[in-house]
């Protein structure tokens, strides 16, 4: 007996931990969202957090938005989401849930400003929906009964400002996650009627995977509900004064300046540039060199390798950047069944777009020289290849210059789009901190500044780069 003790003791002691990547939400508080120190907390967060340390595993949190989040689940990207995710019939199918964890119903707000206190009033006028959602299925139930229209948002914040600025007149949302929104000063209200579709929240991984995840959830999960940790973290977001959990009171948060926000949330800043500026220098160094090389095969004397690069230029430049990332990062891991860093991600997607697009002015400027000059260096005895390098291209060059500062600019600007993915660059930074202060004009005036720094110091570099090179 005092053999195995040990040894069930030694196990527990010195075994390596289990690992497990979990997605989250990014903007849904109070169960997920960003403190100003840039760390991640919530309901969730601290609930999947306690039970890893109970159950003895190891996680890695990502958040990212919620759809985005379910599908990478699904992909095998990451192995289970706790994001304030609805247990459905539709998600049973696809999804092992684990045992509930908090029950909620859906709510609808509209502008402090609306006089919209019914949802007949709503006929004719646009609702604001977060894709993927229990409560984006309960506004859809509703839109041909009451003749509303529809629009489709990612992520919380964004449809909340949507509804606050008039583009679209009510949102629909979990209640604890708009009482939540409101009392940090979010210029929304909810008229008084019932709270509709109530149902429950619960952990979530790939139908028929992660069974011992999801197992060891369950038990933790159990662990903290019949000691008073589960009461106590619920109690610490919603049974207890704004200023003790949300880090800013309404009052403080709406008279915030644009000084003080930046000031408050600078590392947070400082990390989404430095995030932008190592996906831009990387893009733009394998996608300069992929772009010549596709260029260079667009121009050359064989017509398979001619067809070749047209091919694969018309390919990357007719997909959408977004569909490429998803496919990418979401789609690729079920081919090669094997995750893919969402850095290495967005930089093969930066790679292969804006690769397309070097290689169409890469062939576009060697073909603007004159073709008396090739025609010359071939009557002189030179190889295709040989006028090639030592008279068409250095041409070629000085041609394309300006093009090439143009898509450089292009490609800082296009790191935007893969905060879908979960990168969690400038653009997504402005999310994190929107979501958590509510001071959306300021926060996107600040880093609508910081990108126009940026570029015109990009632009600048590029200037001064073709200066030299046509001295």
């Amino acid at each position: 007996m005092y053999f195995i003790s040990y040894t069930s003791l030694h196990d527990r002691c010195f075994s390596k931990k289990t690992h497990y990547n979990i997605t989250t939400d990014v903007t849904y508080p109070p169960f997920e969202f960003q403190k100003q120190n840039g760390q991640y907390t919530g309901i969730d967060v601290e609930i999947i957090r306690t039970i890893a340390k109970r159950e003895n595993f190891s996680l890695d949190l990502k958040p990212i938005s919620f759809n985005s989040g379910a599908q990478m689940v699904l992909s095998g990207q990451m192995d289970g989401i706790i994001a304030g995710m609805s247990i459905t019939p539709e998600r049973k199918r696809v999804y092992d849930f684990s045992r509930p964890y908090y029950r909620t119903g859906v709510v609808w707000a509209v502008s402090k400003k609306s006089n919209i206190t019914k949802l007949s009033q709503l006929r004719g006028k646009t609702v604001a929906l977060k894709t993927g959602t229990a409560s984006a299925d309960y506004g859809k139930s509703l839109q041909k009964k009451y003749g509303f229209k529809i629009t489709y948002f990612n992520d919380s914040n964004t449809m909340y400002n949507d509804v606050v600025v008039g583009n679209s007149d009510a949102a629909f949302e979990d209640l604890p996650v708009m009482q939540y929104a409101i009392k940090n000063g979010l210029e929304l209200k909810i008229p008084k009627q019932k709270v509709a579709n109530a149902g429950w929240y619960g952990f979530a991984v790939r139908k028929g995977r992660n069974k011992a995840l999801l197992a060891s959830f369950n038990r933790g999960l159990d662990s903290i509900q019949k000691d008073g940790t589960y009461d106590r973290i619920i109690k610490k977001y919603l049974g207890q004064s704004q200023r003790h959990y949300s880090g800013n009171s309404a009052s403080d948060s709406g008279s915030s300046s644009m000084w003080q926000l930046l000031k408050a949330n600078f590392p947070s800043f400082v990390n989404g540039i430095i995030e932008t500026l190592e996906l831009t220098v990387v893009g733009i160094i394998l996608a300069s060199i992929w772009g010549i090389v596709l260029g260079v095969m667009g121009v050359a004397e064989s017509r398979f390798f001619r067809g070749i690069s047209t091919f694969i230029i018309y390919i990357f430049r007719g997909l959408p950047l977004l569909v490429l990332a998803f496919f990418i990062y979401i789609g690729m891991p079920h081919v090669l069944d094997a995750k893919i860093p969402a850095f290495v991600a967005g930089i093969v997607t930066l790679t292969l777009n804006e690769g397309a697009y070097t290689a169409a002015f890469v062939k576009g400027g060697f073909q603007a020289v004159d073709k008396g000059q090739m025609e010359a260096a071939r009557s002189n005895g030179l190889s295709y290849w040989q006028s090639m390098h030592h008279i068409v291209m250095p041409q070629g060059i000085r041609i394309m210059v300006p093009s090439f500062i143009n898509q450089f600019i292009i490609t800082l600007k296009d790191t935007s789009i893969l905060q879908a993915i979960g990168l969690v660059e400038l653009t997504q930074t402005g999310n994190l901190i929107v979501a958590r202060t509510q001071q959306g004009f300021q926060i996107w005036a600040i880093v609508a500044a910081i990108y126009l720094i940026m570029i015109t110091l990009l632009t600048w570099l590029s200037n001064w780069v073709q200066h030299k090179i046509k001295a």
